[in-house]
């Protein structure tokens, strides 16, 4: 519980960060050994790794990203979680199913999720009833948001999606002091209140996920019906990642989450402040994930909070990292042009631009190079599209830092209909 009933969840968030490095680690050897031991997909993917050499981020840097975009395949030949659990499936609290399908396992650790740091940051305070609009079906959305109110005393009206005037009622009757949900089944609350004649709405609090939220969005809500929202970002798979302060500035990484950004289609962290995709190692025993790629897109903000906590933030979500496209019938992949790219010392960075002219498919390769006009290198770079998506494109070489840096290695530029 907090140490603190006004300002942090506990002790964690202001350690050094030269602290939260060493314990975090101190602790990854650890979680490799037990990966290794009990989940077979990590056996098969990393070989015959000796865990104890793991202390640093470079070393972390040299095993392959999982992403999450392998998980329905890979439970599909090894049901029912791809050989990631490493606690026996009759020792697990629930099973959920999330779209793909992908299979996700709840262990029975209390706040298994680790909710309770957000909701904390967001003002829920023990006691506070809060209101949970998100699915408690299929799905773990709503179990993670009660785990956290259940670890931070705070009772639940477990609302779910949908019913909107019943939950309407169950609101005028209970008067929630907080809500959880998305942003915007929280606007269909407030609007289908003023619709029928309700009295405001009792929540001056909320957790939000799912969704964009952006300041606009925030400030309304603030000042037209009292409600002080914050932000998380979360995935069933990872629990939460990352969530808002009072600060008001990026998402603050959680304590349990070793988190890098990395250029999308490959193995290779990026610098503070390029976007790449977000990839986390979390220190979950049942479901221990290791440079598992979430498919989002942010970047990591120089410094730390105002608010006095001092992991590392992030911008927020950015968009998607998986940016496949179909060109001429064939499927082209970031990590292709991160391969085209690494062929050729010269080339910084590179992005793949696919156009549409007079109604046929024309892909672009952009390379950041200091060598100039080089027709050599741009011939070189040309066949080595052609040997790696099989498809004819064009190369241009462009002057280092002219990229937009946007996370994007495929452009599709494309019009749709």
């Amino acid at each position: 519980m907090p140490e603190s009933a006004e300002t942090y969840y506990d002790r964690q968030e202001v350690r050094s960060p030269a602290e939260r490095e060493a314990a975090l680690f101190h602790a990854l050897p650890g979680l490799l050994r037990h990966a290794l031991d009990n989940a077979p997909l990590y056996r098969a993917r990393f070989g015959t790794i000796e865990p104890a050499t793991f202390t640093s981020r470079e070393a972390l840097a040299r095993l392959p990203v999982l992403r999450k975009e392998e998980l329905p395949e890979l439970q599909e030949r090894d049901p029912p979680f791809g050989g990631l659990a490493a606690t026996p499936f009759a020792r697990l609290g629930r099973v959920f199913a999330s779209p793909g399908p992908i299979f996700e396992p709840q262990g029975n650790r209390s706040d298994y999720w680790r909710m309770a740091r957000a909701m904390f940051a967001a003002g829920f305070r023990r006691g506070d009833l809060v209101h949970n609009t998100f699915a408690y079906h299929l799905t773990p959305a709503g179990f993670m948001i009660d785990s956290g109110a259940r670890a931070l005393r705070c009772p639940v009206f477990p609302g779910g999606t949908g019913q909107t005037e019943l939950q309407l009622k169950a609101i005028s009757r209970l008067r929630p002091v907080a809500y959880a949900g998305t942003p915007s089944f929280l606007g269909i609350l407030l609007e289908r209140a003023r619709e029928i004649g309700v009295a405001p709405l009792s929540f001056a609090k909320a957790l939000v996920s799912g969704e964009a939220f952006p300041p606009s969005l925030r400030d309304r809500l603030a000042a037209e019906h009292g409600i002080d929202a914050y932000q998380c970002y979360a995935t069933a798979d990872a629990g939460l990642i990352a969530y808002e302060s009072p600060a008001r500035e990026g998402l603050i990484v959680d304590e349990a989450v070793l988190l890098e950004i990395v250029r999308p289609g490959s193995d290779e962290p990026l610098p503070e402040g390029e976007v790449g995709e977000v990839v986390v190692t979390v220190f979950n025993p049942d479901y221990p994930l290791i440079r598992f790629g979430t498919g989002d897109l942010s970047a990591i903000l120089p410094g730390t909070s105002p608010c006095g906590r001092t992991n590392l933030r992030i911008r927020g979500w950015l968009g998607r990292a998986d940016q496949t496209t179909k060109v001429r019938g064939m499927f082209v992949h970031p990590r292709q042009v991160h391969e085209i790219a690494r062929r050729f010392e010269a080339v910084v960075r590179a992005r793949l631009e696919v156009r549409e002219i007079e109604g046929r498919d024309r892909m672009v390769l952009l390379c950041e190079t200091a060598d100039g006009a080089d027709p050599a290198l741009q011939a070189a770079i040309a066949d080595a599209v052609r040997a790696v998506t099989g498809l004819r494109g064009e190369v241009e070489l462009v002057p280092p830092g002219s990229l937009p840096n946007d996370g994007k290695v495929i452009d599709d530029q494309r019009r749709r209909g």
